[in-house]
């Protein structure tokens, strides 16, 4: 088996060094062997690992959930149902980001609807609504 340096794992990930590190602090990823120098060795089966932690947070899942992911995915007893539950908890909370969001933007359009554009910056509409919401 080929084993990669730090520097050779995040060119072949397209990532930062300082984000594998980052992810051996957090213990996502097992601390790697080392070589007589003191350099790591990564297997394949840690540019799996990470590959699965790059993944999960592109759907959503944020560091912490992926750590349990983890934990879970090497437990015997865990079975796909769980798994799925816990997408069905990050898909809700997925929903209730973009109702937020949603919220903010007809709220933000609404304002700079009733900007004109002109004027002094003491008389701007959008300042006075924020300004006048903030003191509630």
């Amino acid at each position: 088996m080929e084993y990669l340096t730090i520097g050779q794992l995040a060119k072949h990930l397209q990532l930062n060094v300082e984000t594998i590190r980052y992810y051996e602090r957090r213990g996502l990823i097992p601390d790697p062997q080392r070589r007589e120098s003191g350099y790591r060795q990564f297997s394949e089966d840690m540019v799996k690992r990470i590959r699965f932690i790059k993944h999960a947070q592109k759907v959503g899942f944020t560091l912490k959930e992926i750590s349990e992911l983890l934990s879970l995915r090497v437990d015997p007893d865990t079975t796909c149902a769980e798994i799925k539950r816990r997408a069905e908890i990050k898909i809700a909370e997925i929903g209730k980001k973009m109702q937020a969001l949603e919220r903010m933007r007809r709220a933000l359009t609404k304002l700079k609807t009733a900007c004109k554009g002109r004027g002094p910056i003491g008389e701007c509409p959008i300042l006075e609504a924020l300004e006048e919401n903030g003191e509630r």
